[in-house]
């Protein structure tokens, strides 16, 4: 299953570092896989922040249907709460 969250993001559990159906965010230029504790850099004008944090301001920035919110669920509640 996949999401497209903006031209550069994705999550997806079809990715080979996919593990038991947990969704990686997936950098659609360069193939780098992030887990939701993982820091990513959203944008090379932005600092770095936590890919569920970037997770989850890139699902309130699109309608997205029942599977992607399902995926970003799963991915934001996999890391605990700062």
């Amino acid at each position: 299953m996949q999401a497209t969250l903006s031209p550069h993001w994705e999550l997806s559990t079809d990715d080979a570092a996919s593990r038991h159906g947990q969704p990686v965010l997936v950098n659609r230029i360069t193939g780098e896989t992030f887990g939701p504790g993982d820091k990513v850099k959203m944008d090379p004008s932005q600092g770095y922040a936590r890919a569920a944090d970037v997770v989850a301001r890139l699902g309130k920035t699109k309608h997205l249907g029942v599977d992607a919110a399902t995926l970003i669920a799963r991915f934001v509640g996999s890391v605990p709460p700062r």
